[in-house]
């Protein structure tokens, strides 16, 4: 038998219960939830129930605070009790640094709508007597902060489904899922009441078939396995993690009799460990440095409702440290130990959203905080699969954060090394040191001989500063670290000379067929630019939202050389965007490369009907980069190319091809650094020869590497946002300040009509503005810059993004990147306010630390605002 769904969720836990519950709340009520067993058998059955809304990302934390708030109504709908204790909780702080960070998530509160406090350790103690306040330097409270009965909250949001129309089959195995001809799925199930998991394998009997239009994996324990089954490896593996139950405890008994409420829960960062009350004791977990991985490669399809052996003597150290800071647990015996797995991605994050190459299926796995982010996965999910959007910016938790170099072993080494840092703050100039390096481009060994300190992104090694010797290392820190005076030279060399820059980071890609320019200018909000020009594109979704901050170059027309056509050079860099037909022209997209995966899974989509007329590929690191930038760098290229580069012959925005050396390359007159600058592009087996020979030559030139840090100080003076950071899908163009480059009406291009276009002439009016300039709409915010007053030198803090603006007393805004710009002097931090607001005369303070700074609004950047010196 055969029946046809809208939706089919894979796997009973929390979140799938989650997933389930938001699609009926968004109106799609054919949907079934398949449960290979019991709801809840895998994970979710033993977790401790923890719920909080602190997170070191600002959605996160949002969402999490939604879960939190979701229990009281999916428990009055269901009529199931969750077991809601909000107790709150103390954040504890054992050194000046755990302290600053309590101090910076305090601040995110301001205006994520979290209620927290700062308080000493003697009042952490007052309010929670089994703490030792010398051992502490300060806290924070959370007051949203409690636990939950797991099971509890499972059976509200399924019995919730279900009153609305869902499906919930237990004892229903999801043994076989493939794609039928006509496009959708279909999901062979076998029911499982007969007992035979033990030796089923995948690929054996199955009873009856479902088919539907999209597959939720929500798997849990068995989520790669539920991947395989479509040909995807996720990166995601289980830890073992184990909690204590104690005893009873007489101060826990006598603060319950004192003031008639439960104990509040604990966070003791330094000592990687959560308690709570549990009955008359205290529930004591801890994420423990000898971390250990279960089932590296297969989860046992028979592992139900299990717990794993107990180990206390590999959480031994974690248990001293808590003896020492809640000494009331000394003297205490062990009631229960729990040991079972929980699973991970190599961040820490959930991995959620549509699945590159497999319309219709869906990842919601890795959720390892189930009971404080279920909630907020089961939305976003829902959202995206009834609308094609998530409704907020899901990028911390996106599935395309991750490319092919996230291997299982890979994921085996960060898993592990994300599980012992669990608790650990993060710095903003800290890169984790496992997994890497991993990979390299041909000028990796040469930028270490110069001193490169490399931080990564999207598995790619990438300098961030050079330092006077081989081999060092930045200090972390959330002031401004060892770093600091090697940068500024690095910035002092670009404004006043000439700098080298690796920028193989960018994500590349070609474009190419006889339609390729009218698919693009259907894609993008701006005008394509024409041969041998380069533009920036900012990319929106239907709602008018930005989905991309790209920079489109249009390839000039091939001129014959001596020994061939360009495109048929072996080896030559046009070769490498792969079979060109000779029909059409040729284009290449650059954007943000930690969005590489993000991007292809976007323009996959917008293929759909365009191919063969239109084809693309990922250029990835078969091509790489290197940037020149500096007053001086037209001379250094003059020298090493042999085409006129004048500013006569190449104009800002030209986009050419000719040789450096004996090395064919690309050449983009353009620059984020804001200064004369070009980005040479090559085959990657031609960069070291480029890299090599613009050093030599360019000694006399006064040249000096600089990297990431320095890049984005210079950006900085101009104002100029990135991906990720000031370009996210929560803004539209206008908003993000990148008003200037949409084009609602583009002569001589193919057609008028964009994506997003209609949203924003329903919001803006056919004539553009918005609140980059014109009239803004009711509720719109603005990307604005300010400089702050700090300390300095290197003993102030910058802003990194994050911090609360503040204005006449009121948090109104958030920064989404700062630092220090070099070049002028000052602290600069950008962000977002309320674009009717940014037009008044008023005092703006940002929040570093604790501590509120003023902060002056700038009337367009910090330097050059005509742009003269990119230009010149």
């Amino acid at each position: 038998m055969t029946d046809r769904v809208q939706a089919v969720v894979v796997g009973g836990g929390v979140v799938g219960a989650s997933v389930l519950f938001h699609l009926t709340r968004a109106g799609w009520t054919d949907v079934v939830l398949l449960e290979r067993s019991e709801l809840t058998a895998g994970s979710t059955w033993h977790a401790a129930g923890g719920m909080h809304p602190i997170n070191s990302d600002p959605t996160m934390a949002k969402l999490q605070q939604y879960t939190i708030e979701l229990y009281s109504e999916i428990e009055e709908i269901s009529g199931v009790d969750c077991g809601i204790h909000l107790t709150g909780a103390i954040n504890l702080a054992d050194t000046p640094e755990r302290l600053d960070w309590l101090r910076m998530t305090h601040a995110r509160g301001h205006y994520l709508g979290i209620e927290s406090e700062m308080i000493s350790a003697e009042e952490a103690a007052r309010r929670l007597p089994i703490i030792d306040p010398s051992q502490f330097v300060g806290a924070m409270f959370d007051a949203d902060h409690g636990h939950v009965d797991p099971a509890g909250v499972t059976f509200a949001y399924a019995r919730a489904a279900v009153a609305a129309g869902a499906d919930v089959r237990r004892h229903t195995w999801a043994r076989r899922i493939e794609r039928a001809p006509a496009g959708h799925w279909r999901v062979g199930i076998y029911d499982t009441s007969r007992g035979d998991l033990a030796g089923g394998e995948v690929d054996g009997e199955v009873g009856d078939w479902l088919e539907a239009d999209h597959v939720v994996n929500a798997g849990g324990l068995w989520a790669r396995e539920v991947g395989r089954m479509v040909g995807l490896e996720l990166p995601v593996l289980a830890m073992e993690h184990t909690y204590v139950l104690t005893e009873p405890m007489d101060t826990v008994v006598a603060h319950n009799e004192r003031t008639g409420d439960e104990l509040m829960g604990v966070i003791d960062f330094g000592g990687e460990i959560y308690t709570r009350q549990e009955g008359r004791g205290l529930l004591v977990g801890t994420y423990e440095q000898a971390a250990v991985a279960w089932q590296r490669r297969q989860t046992p399809w028979d592992f139900d409702k299990r717990l794993l052996t107990p180990d206390l003597e590999r959480i031994a150290p974690s248990l001293d440290t808590a003896f020492r800071h809640f000494p009331a647990l000394a003297d205490v015996g062990i009631a229960r130990v729990v040991n079972g797995p929980f699973t991970f991605a190599p961040d820490g994050n959930p991995l959620v959203g549509p699945i590159r190459g497999l319309p219709g299926f869906w990842s919601a796995c890795a959720v390892m905080a189930g009971l404080s982010q279920g909630g907020g996965v089961g939305l976003a999910m829902a959202n995206w699969m009834t609308t094609g959007n998530p409704g907020f910016d899901v990028w911390a938790m996106d599935v395309a954060r991750f490319g092919d170099w996230a291997s299982r072993a890979y994921t085996n080494t960060k898993v592990q090394e994300n599980y012992r840092r669990r608790f650990s703050i993060s710095f903003p100039n800290e890169f984790l040191g496992e997994g890497r390096p991993l990979v390299t481009t041909p000028i990796y060994p040469d930028q270490c001989e110069a001193g490169a300190v490399f931080g990564d992104s999207f598995g790619l090694e990438m300098p961030l500063w050079f330092a006077p010797e081989a081999r060092a290392v930045e200090d972390i820190t959330f002031g401004r670290s060892n770093a600091w005076p090697h940068v500024r030279e690095e910035v002092a060399a670009v404004r006043g000379g000439l700098g080298l820059m690796e920028s193989s980071g960018f994500a590349k890609f070609g474009v190419e067929g006889p339609r390729a320019r009218e698919w693009l200018t259907h894609l993008v909000a701006s005008r394509v630019p024409g041969p041998g020009r380069i533009a920036l594109a900012p990319m929106c979704g239907e709602s008018g939202n930005l989905t991309g901050d790209l920079t489109i170059a249009c390839l000039p027309p091939t001129t014959g050389r001596a020994d061939g056509p360009a495109e048929t050079v072996t080896g030559g860099a046009t070769a490498n965007i792969g079979g060109h037909s000779g029909s059409g022209e040729r284009f290449v997209i650059f954007g943000s490369g930690v969005a590489q995966r993000y991007y292809e899974r976007w323009f996959d989509a917008a293929l759909v009907g365009w191919a063969p007329a239109v084809t693309y590929r990922t250029l990835g690191t078969d091509v790489c980069g290197i940037a020149l930038a500096g007053p001086k760098s037209r001379e250094l290229l003059a020298e090493v190319a042999d085409a006129d580069v004048s500013n006569d012959a190449m104009r800002f925005g030209s986009f050419s091809e000719f040789d450096v050396g004996w090395a064919r390359v690309w050449c983009g007159r353009l620059s984020y650094t804001g200064s004369l600058g070009y980005e040479l592009w090559m085959p990657a087996g031609y960069q070291r020869h480029v890299f090599t020979l613009l050093r030599e030559r360019g000694r006399a030139h006064g040249l000096r590497l600089f990297g990431l840090h320095a890049l984005n100080s210079l950006r900085l003076d101009k104002s100029f946002g990135s991906w990720a950071r000031e370009y996210r899908p929560t803004y539209d163009p206008f908003e993000a300040g990148l008003g200037r480059f949409v084009r609602f009406t583009r002569a001589g291009d193919a057609g008028e009509d964009f994506v997003g276009r209609a949203a924003l002439v329903d919001k803006y009016g056919a004539q553009g503005g918005g609140a980059s300039g014109g009239s803004a709409a009711p509720g719109a915010m603005t990307l604005r810059t300010w400089t702050v007053d700090t300390a300095p030198g290197r003993s102030g803090f910058d802003a990194v993004g994050d911090e609360p603006i503040w204005c006449n007393g009121d948090p109104v805004g958030w920064v989404t990147s700062g630092g220090y710009a070099h070049h002028s002097e000052t602290s600069v931090a950008m962000g977002y306010v309320p674009a009717a607001l940014a037009s008044h005369d008023v005092e703006f303070e940002v929040e570093l630390v604790g501590e509120r700074r003023a902060a002056r609004l700038l009337d367009g950047c910090l330097w050059d605002g005509v742009g003269d010196a990119m230009r010149s």
